[in-house]
């Protein structure tokens, strides 16, 4: 059945069956699956600053009263025209507001160069990314795995994977970013791989 995902970084999945720690996961979870995403890059970034520190159901109503007032059209253009108050009104926080106004003069300007952006490097997209106000290495982390779809991200300050990777390989603490550093040099270059691996262990020990 067509769920809306599909298979990504195949390789990486070949690679870690044969993993002693990661192999039970991948035989029991299977290969990567990335949802499609119809976003483009402008608006795939606005929705992360929108979701930053809300819980799932709040950011995801805030986010459709803002797509609302914006009429579907989702762009830099748009976003320029729209009176603060009416931001305000959707549930955006002045900081977020702030945040998604410099992402849309950035983008009008031609200085992120979005368009072009899956062109970059990582390093490149980061460091042009995380000029914008609101975007720090792990939005702009999130948006190469999970947009551009970059084989080899890997989110040392998030959580999930911290968690996640004690778990597999049966740390009595998670690893900080600094140990995860080094923990991920052996799985390059599928680090985005391993790191979705991370979040899949800790979603079905909470099934378990």
């Amino acid at each position: 059945m067509d769920d809306g995902r599909s298979v990504v970084w195949p390789e990486a999945a070949e690679r870690l069956k044969d993993d002693p720690a990661f192999g039970p996961l991948v035989a029991k979870i299977g290969p990567v699956r990335l949802a499609e995403s119809d976003e483009d890059p402008f608006r795939a970034l606005a929705t992360s600053i929108i979701y930053q520190q809300l819980a799932g159901k709040a950011a995801a109503t805030i986010h459709g009263r803002f797509v609302a007032a914006l009429e579907g059209a989702v762009t830099p253009e748009r976003v320029l025209a729209m009176p603060d108050d009416v931001l305000r009104t959707a549930g955006l926080s002045a900081n977020k507001i702030a945040a998604i106004r410099d992402l849309a003069r950035r983008a009008d300007s031609g200085e992120l160069g979005l368009e072009r952006i899956h062109e970059l490097s990582d390093e490149e997209a980061i460091d042009r990314l995380t000029r914008v106000r609101g975007i720090g290495v792990w939005t702009a982390h999130m948006f190469l795995l999970f947009q551009l779809r970059r084989p080899d991200v890997w989110p040392t300050g998030d959580l999930g994977v911290r968690n996640g990777i004690a778990r597999v390989l049966g740390l009595s603490q998670p690893p900080s970013p600094a140990e995860l550093e080094w923990i991920g040099v052996g799985y390059r270059p599928w680090r985005s791989a391993v790191a979705w691996y991370c979040w899949r262990a800790i979603d079905t020990a909470g099934r378990a």
